[in-house]
This record gives C-alpha cells, sequence and structure tokens, in this order.
C-alpha cells in the first residue's frame, strides 16, 4: 500500500517539479546576465541593490524589451540594415563567430523548416546496439562525411531528460533508423517526462 501510495504520489507531482525546475533555471539565468546592470544602476541612483526576487523581475522586463526591440528592428528596413552591420562585425571574431553562425543557422532551419530540419521524429539506436529512443532529423545531407561507396548517413539530435533543449547529435546510417508517426510536440512531451508520457494514440 505504500509502495502504491508513492508511485501515485511520484507521477502527480513529476509535472510540477520539472515544471518549477525549468522555471527556476531560466529565472536564474536571468537574474546572473542582469545582475551586475542592476547593482551599478542602483549604486549610481544612491539605491540599495533589489533582492532576488526583484532583480527576477527587472532581468523578466528587460528581457521582454530586449526582444520586443529586436522585433521591431528586423520589421522594418533600417533595423534589417542595422542588424545585418552587427552580424558582419560578430561574424569577423574568431572563435565567436563560429558559435554565433552556428546557433543563427540552428534557429534558422527549426523556425523556416528548411530541408524538414527538426519536423520529422525518428526511432535510432541508442546509446548502445538494441537501445531505441526518438530523435530529431536535423539533417539528411550529410554527403561531405563519406566517400562514393559509403552508405549515406543521417544526422539527428537526440534530446535528453527532463531538459530536451540539451542532447546529442550524431550521425546514424539511412538504413537503421526507423520512421514514426510521433509529431515534434509529442516527442518533446515524451522527453520532459522521462517516457512517462507515451505519444497518445502513436504506435512507433
Amino acid at each position: 500500500m505504500i509502495r502504491k501510495y508513492l508511485i501515485a504520489g511520484f507521477v502527480t507531482l513529476l509535472p510540477s517539479v520539472v515544471t518549477f525546475w525549468i522555471l527556476r533555471a531560466i529565472f536564474t539565468t536571468l537574474v546572473d546576465v542582469f545582475r551586475a546592470p542592476a547593482a551599478w544602476m542602483a549604486s549610481l541612483l544612491h539605491m540599495p541593490v533589489p533582492p532576488a526576487w526583484g532583480l527576477a523581475l527587472i532581468s523578466a522586463a528587460a528581457t521582454l524589451c530586449l526582444l520586443f526591440l529586436a522585433g521591431a528592428l528586423v520589421g522594418n528596413f533600417v533595423g534589417r540594415q542595422i542588424l545585418g552591420w552587427l552580424d558582419d562585425i560578430v561574424m569577423h571574431v574568431p572563435l565567436v563567430k563560429g558559435i554565433y553562425g552556428a546557433t543563427k543557422q540552428l534557429m534558422s532551419a527549426i523556425q523556416n523548416g528548411q530541408g524538414g530540419s527538426f519536423k520529422e521524429v525518428v526511432l535510432v539506436e541508442w546509446p548502445r546496439e538494441g537501445s531505441w529512443t526518438l530523435a530529431f532529423v536535423a539533417n539528411r545531407d550529410c554527403a561531405w562525411t563519406r566517400g562514393e561507396d559509403a552508405e549515406a548517413l543521417v544526422a539527428v539530435y537526440i534530446p535528453t531528460a527532463p531538459n530536451p533543449t540539451s542532447g546529442y547529435v550524431v550521425m546514424v546510417p539511412a538504413s537503421r533508423i526507423r520512421p514514426t508517426e510521433v509529431t515534434p510536440d509529442q516527442a518533446l512531451t515524451w522527453a520532459v517526462s522521462g517516457g512517462v508520457v507515451t505519444p497518445a494514440g502513436k504506435q512507433p
């Protein structure tokens, strides 16, 4: 009876705990980013440094303003020219240009669905032969990795639980990939829940 109640309680509280953990990680990151500017501004105005919850509110407001400003810049010709100029500057900085360029291409692929990126969910063997997991097709064109007689490879992204934004990029032979009818949203839910929530009505 005790074991039954413990399992029921775990299943009941897991979504709330995961949600709280993700939100806490986001707010912690925001606070860390804006802590120094907020402290500097408070010192300049001869005011006490805001408490943690105040820093979180300031960080959230600053982030929303930054997103709005970026969106407004993209929405007009002058803004696009300014952003293009900033892109050119960043892309000439060693090391930074590699990270920035890869991240920008990734976001563009997710937003526009270029080549079906992250729109197709498949089954792949991971982390060893005989073990299967859900993965997102990132790129089906990996010809640069092989010779003319080598088997075609497909780049897939394997999300980790409970944080699917971190994961592994693996190149898998096309013949070792199994198609599924699972949607990207269902695959993300499955990863976040640690496999507890299965795609309803879908049998991979």
